[in-house]
């Protein structure tokens, strides 16, 4: 079977589970792609098809043709790669693709299951993305901070890394203050203090704050008390 088949099939495959009213709401909540390049095709449907394709012999081809023509493509993508169950393969995958991730939906589905188990190379990788340039390579870097290294593997220090990075970009300074509720709902004692000093933007500050206080696993106390600590608009940091 050719390259291009392969593509072909995949596509075709996704255009057959096309769900035309989930296409528009992902029409309206992924606005910075091409409306043209959403095919429709609800996340379950994909996790099914990611689980069975990863088994194909031929489904590097797939992984190779990059950048991909359609969002589903990507979403589908992610999927797969977070079903590779060798470390290190799964890493060469994962930094072949962040380079084409263009929206934060395919940026938060790319979680590979395998992670849990490297954590301590992981770590490495993670610094790596965190200081790179790139809007969705950084988002990234934060979701797996936070999604591996806030609970028994959290360490003072890692907070750090996140405060520091300034972005202008909008999905970049949301993941910090996604990155920083979270903390407080985990390690509140420890990243208290990040808040207490203003240690991030005025903007990411706030909404980091903002995200505590929606969250159930902040007590009423700390809430009262995180929203002493927002920053008027006309002050400055």
């Amino acid at each position: 079977m050719t390259h291009d088949q392969i593509v072909k099939d995949i596509q075709s495959e996704l255009f057959s589970r096309q769900d035309l009213s989930y296409r528009e709401m992902q029409v309206k909540i992924i606005p910075n792609i091409e409306a043209d390049s959403i095919i429709g095709v609800r996340t379950p449907e994909l996790r099914k098809l990611a689980k069975e394709l990863v088994k194909r012999a031929d489904i590097q081809e797939f992984l190779n043709d990059l950048p991909h023509r359609y969002f589903d493509e990507n979403q589908l993508h992610a999927f797969i790669i977070s079903e590779i169950k060798d470390y290190e393969q799964c890493i060469s995958e994962v930094e072949r693709f962040l380079p084409f991730v263009n929206n934060w939906a395919t940026c938060d589905q790319l979680s590979p299951k395998v992670f849990k188990k490297h954590r301590p190379e992981l770590l490495k990788k993670i610094k790596q993305w965190i200081g790179a340039e790139t809007t969705y390579t950084i988002r990234f870097g934060t979701g797996m901070l936070m999604q591996h290294f806030l609970d028994e593997d959290f360490d003072p220090s890692y907070p750090e890394l996140v405060a520091v990075v300034r972005s202008e970009e909008y999905y970049v300074n949301m993941m910090i203050a996604w990155y920083f509720a979270t903390a407080l709902a985990k390690q509140y004692e420890t990243v208290l203090p990040f808040i207490e000093n203003h240690r991030l933007d005025t903007w990411t500050h706030n909404k980091a704050i903002q995200k505590s206080v929606e969250s159930y696993r902040i007590t009423p106390d700390q809430k009262e008390y995180l929203k002493s600590l927002k920053i008027k608009n006309n002050r400055n940091k």
